[in-house]
Order: structure tokens, then C-alpha cells, then sequence
């Protein structure tokens, strides 16, 4: 590749938006020389490289954005601890198939068993996948939309918790809530269930199991994993609807 070449593809891939092919064109056309690559081949080495490259930057941007409190995933999560919970449980909500059915997750079980890291470890794999994750806890929750709603906010900050895909709301049951906390937590659920149920007027059957299940309809809008406590058995998670 001459010079003038490489340079007018790099003033082109600047103006395109694709600075990692700006970077790369040099390393790019050696491996296509090396492995004899015919266009098509080279084309294909191209664009894989820059969706790898904007995909990873998507994800990264997701999860600065999120407010998780780590980003630990389930091949980190030590399953000798609790020998009660199933991994295969686990596994299957890592498939996402309660994202895409935009269905509700819940992890119940006594505080120190885990729940936190399995809901972070879903919101970073529904992150990788392209969904929209946000972290909180309930507590944080209902501050922020009693702040809104006493200074006529309310529904700007709803938005907040109802645009993303995934929703973890943490420690939950920890502290009782008073009835006007409560109505908006509900309003917060609700709306994301109207979200669901506007573009999906039919249901599926409920897939349920220990520790952790999810219910599931076909394909609405928003998702909830809630990640609660307690006095059950940490083996122990009946599904939310």
C-alpha cells in the first residue's frame, strides 16, 4: 500500500468516525498481505475489527454509566460457597432469556450469600450483550424520587429508572418503607410493566426454579432483576411477575 494511499484512508476513516481503522490501516493491510487475502477477505478483517472495537467502547461507556458497585462476573463467583444454589440455575439466567423476554428476575436469601454479585454479574452480561443496564439500591431509589417529587420532578426522574433494559434494584427488605415510599417504588415497576405489556399483548408460561427464576412474556420493553432479602432458605427464590 503506498503512502498516499494510507493517508487518504486514514483522512476517510477520521471523517467516517472509525478512528481504530485511522490507527490500524498499516497493521491491517500487513495481515491481509501475510494470510494472501483476497477483498472480500480484507473487507470482512476490516469490519469485524472496527464492530469488535466500537462494541468494546459501547460496553465500556455501559458500564461506566450504570453505577455498578463492581463489575465481577459468574465465572468469579465462587459456587462451593453456597453448595444449595444450583449453578445451572445461575448459568441459565446468564443467557439473558429473561432479558429478552423482558421478564423480572429475583434473588432472595439472608444477607452475605451472594445475591449482589450474581445481580451485578447479569448487568454486566446484559451490558456485553448491548442492552441498557443502571444500578441501585433500593434505598437510593426511593431518596432520589422523594427529592424529584418534592421539588416537582417527578417524572424526569422516573425516566431514569424506566428507560434503562435492565433495572437492579439492591437490598431490598432491608428497611421497612412508609406508604408514600412505597407508592413510588410501585410507580417505578408498574410503568416498566406497562413498557412491557404495550408491545406485548400476549404471555408465555413462567419458568421458575431454585434460588433464582424468571417469568417470562414475549418481548417488551424493560426487565427488572432485584436482588432482595430475606428469611427464606438462600436456596430459595420464587419468580416475580
Amino acid at each position: 500500500m503506498s503512502e498516499l494511499t494510507g493517508n487518504r484512508i486514514r483522512t476517510t476513516a477520521a471523517k467516517l468516525g472509525l478512528p481504530h481503522l485511522a490507527e490500524a490501516v498499516n497493521e491491517y493491510s500487513r495481515r491481509a498481505d501475510e494470510a494472501k487475502m483476497g477483498y472480500l477477505d480484507f473487507l470482512d478483517l476490516v469490519l469485524s475489527e472496527e464492530l469488535a472495537v466500537r462494541d468494546d467502547r459501547r460496553f465500556r461507556q455501559g458500564l461506566r454509566l450504570s453505577h455498578l458497585p463492581h463489575h465481577k462476573t459468574i465465572d468469579e463467583y465462587d459456587f462451593s460457597f453456597q453448595p444449595e444454589l444450583d449453578p445451572r440455575k445461575i448459568k441459565d439466567l446468564a443467557t439473558l432469556s429473561f432479558v429478552e423476554a423482558k421478564a423480572n428476575a429475583a434473588l432472595l436469601g439472608p444477607p452475605g450469600v451472594g445475591k449482589t454479585h450474581i445481580a451485578v454479574a447479569l448487568a454486566v452480561a446484559a451490558c456485553r450483550a448491548g442492552y441498557s443496564i443502571y444500578f441501585t439500591s433500593l434505598d437510593d431509589m426511593v431518596r432520589n424520587l422523594k427529592s424529584a417529587d418534592a421539588a416537582g420532578r417527578l417524572t424526569s426522574k422516573l425516566g431514569a429508572y424506566l428507560r434503562p433494559s435492565v433495572l437492579v434494584v439492591d437490598e431490598v427488605g432491608y428497611q421497612p418503607l412508609e406508604r408514600a415510599e412505597a407508592n413510588l417504588v410501585f410507580q417505578v415497576i408498574s410503568k416498566r410493566y406497562e413498557r412491557a405489556r404495550s408491545s406485548s399483548p400476549r404471555t408465555r408460561p413462567s419458568a421458575s426454579g431454585a434460588k433464582s427464576s424468571a417469568t417470562k412474556s414475549s418481548p417488551p420493553r424493560s426487565s427488572t432483576a432485584f436482588c432482595t432479602t430475606a428469611k427464606s432458605s438462600p436456596s430459595t427464590a420464587p419468580a416475580t411477575g
